[in-house]
């Protein structure tokens, strides 16, 4: 994962490590994962039960419950994926400037839990996109602050497998929220109602466990002449590695294409039944959630930089297949299989990257940094992609996002030093 720097001598964008012995463990013994990542796990998977509760029923229930207009409908799926993007460099400066990383959280998680029953009273476009503005701000709030309580608990050595237990854990709620709703729908005269009724009693559940079970870490606190803000910020990508790292996830981020597209794509090229649509997401959270573990554990081994990159090769594996795989019986499999090995291989193993290039001090606002630059750019490229496919046709789009994806992992990969 790199990028030359003005004397055109490539750098790593992530250091060599060298590898950390936890206290108390005997060389060569691989160290038990902190509590905190542990009950950070647990937090995001009773979370993101509720959340992917309300997310699988919201199109639904919009459209065909309130009769909203697709125009209207795009307008509120627009605001509720970018709102977070935004407030994430917020949630992640303030956790740094106070130490209270556990607090941001903490206050990320109670916001969206308590915009879950709102749903039930919210009947109107601009009382639903308040609502669903509050919720995304809940998220972006708490996202930094989070990953930086990860980072701090594990080793250097450990951070990618920390990651990939938590992402793990998170990808398990994913899974577990959709067939949760889906069950109630069945079984509830109320339907919706009832959703969103539970998803609330969930998310409160979680806000419980983050405050019983999550220990709060205290960090030394950012000089008080370095204020709360998107300069001070921005001032972390003078440190060259965070730069690079920055920079190589935004280049890649423009030339992915989003999962909703992923999976028209694929109903597209199977001719798949509209009532199995839904169950695409599981095929990729399935896929996420056995393979984050493993790699990465293997980005420990051989390199994060390496990982990730492959990661990507896995999506353009996806365009190929989209492009080329016809009619075949395993083109879903393969597809949702590559693609959930995509998320795997780049989530939480970008996160452990860049922590190893930011200071503790700063933790926070550097993930929050890569991660904001890398959400905006996905966002341009769902715009540009759903742009291309208007005016050109699916396949054309799909190829020249293919290879743009191609140019960029390949410059990358022509500029990775040869001990990553």
């Amino acid at each position: 994962m790199y990028v030359a720097d003005s004397r055109g001598t490539p750098a790593p964008a992530v250091p060599p490590e060298s590898p950390a012995v936890a206290p108390g463990t005997r060389p060569g013994r691989r160290a038990a994962l902190a509590p905190t990542v542990l009950a950070l796990g647990t937090v995001s998977l009773i979370t993101d039960v509720s959340s992917e509760m309300v997310t699988a029923v919201l199109p639904l229930y919009l459209v065909a419950g309130l009769g909203l207009s697709p125009l209207g409908f795009g307008l509120l799926d627009g605001l509720y994926n970018g709102v977070s993007a935004l407030v994430r460099l917020t949630g992640g400066h303030l956790g740094d400037r106070f130490g209270r990383h556990k607090l941001l959280a903490g206050l990320g998680y109670g916001l969206s839990a308590l915009c879950k029953p709102l749903l039930l009273l919210a009947h109107t476009l601009p009382a639903i996109g308040i609502v669903l503005a509050l919720d995304r701000t809940g998220k972006g709030l708490r996202t930094a602050p989070r990953d930086a309580l990860i980072s701090l608990s594990a080793t250097p050595g450990e951070r990618g497998r920390a990651f990939g237990v938590h992402r793990a854990m998170d990808t398990a709620g994913a899974l577990i929220g959709p067939i949760l709703a889906f069950l109630i729908l069945r079984g509830a005269a109320e339907g919706y109602d009832a959703v969103f009724t539970v998803s609330a009693c969930v998310a409160a559940l979680g806000v419980l466990v983050l405050v019983l079970f999550v220990p709060g870490r205290r960090t030394t606190p950012a000089p008080a002449a370095e204020p709360v803000s998107l300069r001070a910020a921005l001032a972390l990508m003078r440190r060259r590695d965070l730069r690079r790292i920055g920079l190589c996830a935004l280049l890649l981020g423009l030339c992915t294409v989003s999962d909703a597209f992923v999976f028209l794509l694929l109903q597209r090229a199977t001719g798949l039944a509209d009532r199995w649509f839904a169950l695409l997401p599981l095929g990729t959270a399935a896929a996420f959630f056995l393979l984050a573990l493993p790699l990465g554990r293997l980005a420990d081994r051989i390199g994060r930089g390496r990982v990730f990159l492959g990661g990507h090769l896995a999506l353009l594996a996806v365009y190929g297949l989209l492009l080329t795989g016809g009619g075949h019986p395993a083109l879903p499999y393969a597809v949702l299989l590559l693609h959930g090995g995509f998320y795997a291989a780049t989530d939480g193993v970008l996160m452990a990257a860049a922590a190893d290039a930011v200071p503790e001090e700063h933790r926070g606002g550097g993930l929050a940094l890569v991660q904001t630059g890398q959400a905006l750019a996905r966002f341009a490229a769902s715009l540009g992609f759903g742009a291309a496919w208007t005016a050109w046709g699916a396949r054309p789009a799909l190829l020249v996002a293919a290879a743009l994806l191609a140019a960029v992992v390949a410059g990358c990969v022509r500029l990775r030093p040869s001990h990553d």
